[in-house]
C-alpha cells in the first residue's frame, strides 16, 4: 500500500524569529527525499516539526492523519545513548512495545538480521557507550528500522560515517523503500550523495520551500549561487550521474570582477 506525506502551510515560530514559512509540499512514499539547503535553512525544524516534537502551525498528514507514533520512525541530529545497555539490548528497544518480561525469540533473530543488514553484527555485545560516533549512529539507525515505520524522519543520519559507510547505509535505505514502499525523507549536507542515492529533492533556504523535484531541475548553478553562495561546475559520471564541483564562493567572484574593473 502507497502512502502520501502532506504539508500544508507548516511554520515554526520560535520567539520573535520565524523559523519555517508556509512550507507546503505533497511527497509520496516509496522513494527517498534528500532534505538539502545550507546551515540555518530550516531541515532540523522541519523534520522535528512533521514529527511533532516541535510545535508548529499548519498541518502535516500521513495518509490523510495525523502523523502517529506507529507510522513514525525519526532519528534527530545529535542523538546518542548513555545508559549502560549493549547494541543488541538498544536495538530491542525498537520494538519496546512489544516486549515483556521475555523477549520473543522472532524479535532477537529480527535484531540480528538488521545489525547484520548494516555490517554491526559484531558489535552486539558491546556497550553502546564504547562505540565511536559512527557506530553508535549505525546502531541508532538500525534501531529505527526494527520498527518498520513507513515514514522515516533522518536528520543527518550519516554525518558521523565514513564514506563507505554512508555508500552502505543509503543502499540500506532503499532496500527498505523497495521492501516496504515506505517514504524515507532525509536531512543531507553532500548534494553529491543526495544526486546518486535520492529519487527528488527538497531545497530548503531562510526557512522556505524554494524548490521539490527531480534533482536535475531543482539544483541548478543560479540555486547554488543564491541559496548556498558559490560559484560550481557540474559533471557528468560515465554512469550519468551529476557531480558537483564547487569552485569559488560567490562573494569572492563578485569581489574579484569587481577589483578586475578597478584595474
Amino acid at each position: 500500500m502507497t502512502g502520501r506525506l502532506v504539508l500544508r502551510d507548516m511554520s515554526v515560530v520560535a520567539g520573535k524569529k520565524r523559523i519555517l514559512s508556509d512550507v507546503t509540499v505533497s511527497l509520496p512514499s516509496s522513494q527517498i527525499v534528500a532534505l538539502i539547503g545550507p546551515n540555518g535553512a530550516g531541515k532540523s525544524t522541519l523534520l522535528s516539526a512533521i514529527s511533532g516534537i516541535v510545535p508548529s502551525n499548519g498541518s502535516a498528514l500521513w495518509n490523510g492523519q495525523v502523523v502517529g507514533v506507529r507510522d513514525l520512525g525519526y532519528m534527530p541530529q545529535h542523538c546518542q545513548v548513555t545508559a549502560d545497555l549493549t547494541v543488541l539490548e538498544v536495538i530491542l528497544l525498537g520494538r519496546h512495545e512489544q516486549l515483556g518480561w521475555r523477549v520473543e525469540q522472532d524479535i532477537v533473530e529480527a535484531s540480528a538480521r538488521i545489525l547484520s543488514h548494516f555490517g554491526i553484527a559484531d558489535l552486539a555485545q558491546r556497550k553502546v557507550s564504547t562505540l565511536s560516533g559512527g557506530q553508535q549512529q549505525l546502531a541508532l539507525l538500525a534501531q529505527r528500522l526494527l520498527r518498520e515505520p513507513t515514514l522515516l524522519l533522518l536528520d543527518e543520519a550519516t554525518s558521523a560515517l565514513d564514506m563507505r559507510h554512508q555508500v552502505h547505509v543509503l543502499q540500506v535505505l532503499k532496500d527498505y523503500v523497495a521492501r516496504t514502499q515506505a517514504l524515507v525523507l532525509i536531512a543531507i549536507h553532500d548534494l553529491n550523495f543526495a544526486a546518486r542515492h535520492c529519487d527528488s529533492v527538497m531545497l530548503l533556504a531562510d526557512g522556505k520551500l524554494r524548490g521539490h523535484g527531480r534533482f536535475a531541475d531543482i539544483v541548478t548553478p543560479d540555486a547554488l549561487r543564491a541559496y548556498y553562495g558559490i560559484e560550481a561546475e557540474f559533471l557528468t559520471t560515465q554512469s550519468g550521474v551529476t557531480v558537483i564541483v564547487p569552485t569559488a564562493s560567490h562573494h569572492t567572484t563578485k569581489r574579484h570582477s569587481q577589483e578586475e574593473e578597478t584595474i
